[in-house]
């Protein structure tokens, strides 16, 4: 869940709660122009960088829920010896109180990564987990296995708003739903449907990344018959497997999803806007 849905979930629940936000920035500082966070009298949810900065906004958000309190003026705060930070910075912090209008104002973030992840075994759903509260995140999430997705529901995972799951018998049609530049992720459940996915994207010219989970050995199977079949070196180097920063060597799933999402995360850097 992101810190939006978040924010939507307490005020359903009827919960008071103070937006902090770094209205500006100058310099360098912990966080970008636009990060959020939530704060409720006994809970607090995003972070606009830690350290003292956000205990006095933490401090100065909580004493705005007292009944009949004022909000706070925008302040305008160096990142130095008065803070006992020494980033040099410069940030303006607001506070806003949490209600319907704060809600439709909410912006949207800019979309960082739209992916396509194939396959939903342990190593995905750990993926899903790691990635699910990311801002700017978009994933379709593909398998011809039901009772995968269920298995995942009983986890007591929640369903993030950017996350849609396609449950199809066709698992290979939906190269063809990618959009240009989106982003593929193959690891199912069976070697030969992998190598026909991978096919299958890498035929396309207009993706971006792509990766692949298995070892060095899996990759030259695969290249060796790709190439076989008509496809050019040039494509196949497009390719990322083994998929995952190098030197985690972990084969835990959620080690592995954690290399993986870190080189993801490394591919598309954010683009700015609210956190």
């Amino acid at each position: 869940m992101n810190l939006r849905d978040t924010a939507a979930a307490w005020w359903a629940a009827g919960r008071p709660t103070c937006i902090v936000e770094l209205q500006a920035v100058r310099g360098s500082t912990p966080r970008e122009a636009g990060a959020r966070m939530l704060v409720a009298a006994e809970d607090a949810c995003g972070s606009i960088g830690g350290g003292h900065l956000e205990w006095l906004a933490l401090r100065e958000a909580r004493n705005a829920l007292a009944p009949g309190a004022p909000l706070p003026q925008p302040q305008v705060l160096s990142l130095g010896p008065s803070l006992g930070q020494c980033c040099g910075g410069e940030v303006t912090l607001a506070w806003r109180r949490l209600d319907a209008r704060a809600l439709a104002d909410w912006p949207e973030p800019p979309l960082r990564l739209a992916l396509h992840l194939f396959g939903a075994g342990h190593v995905a759903r750990a993926l899903v987990r790691l990635l699910a509260p990311l801002e700017g995140l978009r994933i379709v999430w593909i398998d011809e296995r039901e009772e995968e997705f269920a298995h995942f529901m009983q986890g007591g995972t929640a369903w993030p708003a950017p996350l849609e799951i396609r449950c199809v018998d066709a698992v290979e049609a939906e190269v063809a739903t990618l959009p240009a530049g989106g982003a593929a992720l193959v690891m199912t459940h069976e070697h030969a449907l992998d190598e026909r996915l991978v096919e299958a994207l890498l035929r396309r010219e207009d993706l971006g990344w792509l990766g692949l989970i298995g070892s060095a050995s899996k990759r030259a199977r695969f290249g060796s018959r790709l190439r076989a079949r008509g496809l050019a070196e040039a494509r196949f180097e497009r390719l990322h497997c083994p998929v995952g920063v190098p030197g985690l060597l972990g084969k835990a799933p959620e080690e592995i999803a954690i290399a993986i999402a870190a080189q993801l995360l490394r591919a598309h850097p954010p683009r700015g806007g609210a956190g």
